[in-house]
């Protein structure tokens, strides 16, 4: 049993309670909450007077140990682009457990994450959630699928259209994506006919997103292009949600009229191209004030995974109200990646993924000092040199 004892306690569900006590049971769940919880005798207690209780913090756009850090070309298994749909890859099968940025999330507060392949193709892969510290992949996988991956616009574009191979232009994007949604539905109901019908790794995975199972989860950064990526999701009734959404704030009718959230970002990143050149940390604010759902993502590892919480302080900095920044990172994002009935959120019958915060965490000298993944110690500050 574990009892943290007099912090100030962000549920995010319901607000803030101070001086509260929050109590994990030999299982890692979440048993009580509150400002007259009585501590069993014999658990473990944490005094957080003074400190911040806050969920574990969650990415839902990353490429964490399927992008090793400091690896390069052996350690990157991000994108196979060898086909412009490639729906049958999965991120499960390619993830390096040993990739240290893993430890660098958990010591700033973030216990899960959407893992993905990348966006060098129209149809990039099956994307996993995982838990970001475990003994084996079994404990790590929180869903998978949780998304499947696609792009519009450049990336595919530049890939493909550098081999002089369908497709190179924007319209080609458009029309690949299409068919292969096609070609899935064709395949399902051809097994619907015959089940004995040979198997298509490609298909069944499209099928999940056909069937509602899974989100189509697309790269589009400009405004057109998350028109496209609308569209063509309206016309196969398929759910979605726009990753990146740099010019996002120009379709929130759009947005607001087919219910599809944004996983913004990241913005800790200069204009390297015309995709990302009207980037800006305001973009978060105008989509929350609107009624858009959104989350902050790092799509680690573009920006390190770490400076999550910093691009939602920046977001506040430049108009996004604190109460939603912070639900960005936790239960919104809980939402998108399918796990808002474990995480996110600091509630009786929720698992512990919680981090001890020296402050706010929307402050810069604030620190990590403890973080619990499912009611176990994953990160001590004291234990490594940090004070």
């Amino acid at each position: 049993m574990l009892a943290i004892v007099g912090g100030r306690v962000e549920t995010i569900s319901h607000g803030a309670l101070v001086g509260a006590t929050v109590l994990v049971d030999d299982d890692g769940m979440i048993c009580a909450v509150g400002k007259e919880i009585q501590v069993p005798q014999g658990a473990t207690i944490i005094d957080a007077n003074g400190q911040y209780v806050l969920p574990g913090f969650i990415d839902t756009h990353t490429h964490l140990g399927l992008h090793v850090d400091g690896q390069g070309w052996e350690g990157s298994d991000v994108n196979e682009m060898t086909n412009p749909i490639t729906p049958g890859v999965r991120a499960v099968d390619g993830f390096h457990r040993d990739d240290p940025a893993l430890a660098d999330a958990i010591a700033g507060g973030i216990t899960s994450a959407w893992v993905t392949p990348g966006s060098g193709n129209v149809v990039g892969g099956q994307g996993a959630t995982l838990r970001l510290f475990g003994q084996s992949m079994a404990e790590m996988v929180m869903k998978a699928p949780s998304g499947m991956k696609s792009a519009m616009g450049e990336n595919p574009k530049r890939v493909y259209g550098t081999r002089k191979k369908f497709p190179q232009t924007r319209l080609g994007i458009a029309k690949a994506l299409r068919q292969a949604l096609v070609d899935a539905d064709n395949y399902r109901n051809r097994r619907a006919r015959d089940p004995f019908a040979d198997r298509d790794l490609d298909h069944e995975a499209l099928a999940l997103v056909l069937d509602r199972q899974i989100p189509l989860r697309t790269h589009a950064h400009l405004a057109d292009d998350i028109r496209t990526a609308l569209s063509i999701g309206s016309e196969f009734g398929v759910r979605q949600v726009i990753e990146h959404g740099t010019e996002a704030d120009r379709v929130i009718d759009l947005l607001l009229e087919h219910q599809v959230p944004v996983s913004w970002g990241p913005g800790l990143i200069s204009r390297t191209k015309v995709e990302v050149a009207g980037r800006s940390f305001r973009v978060p604010g105008i989509l929350s004030r609107a009624g858009v759902k959104l989350t902050m993502i790092t799509d680690h590892p573009v920006v390190p995974i770490a400076y999550l919480v910093l691009s939602a302080a920046l977001a506040v900095r430049e108009g996004m109200e604190e109460p939603q920044a912070l639900r960005a990172i936790t239960l919104t994002a809980a939402e998108i990646n399918g796990i808002a009935d474990r995480v996110g959120s600091i509630e009786v019958g929720k698992e512990a993924d919680l981090a001890l915060w020296s402050g706010h965490p929307f402050e810069i000298q604030s620190v990590v000092e403890k973080t619990w993944v499912k009611g176990i110690l994953a990160y001590d500050r004291s234990l490594q040199g940090g004070h």
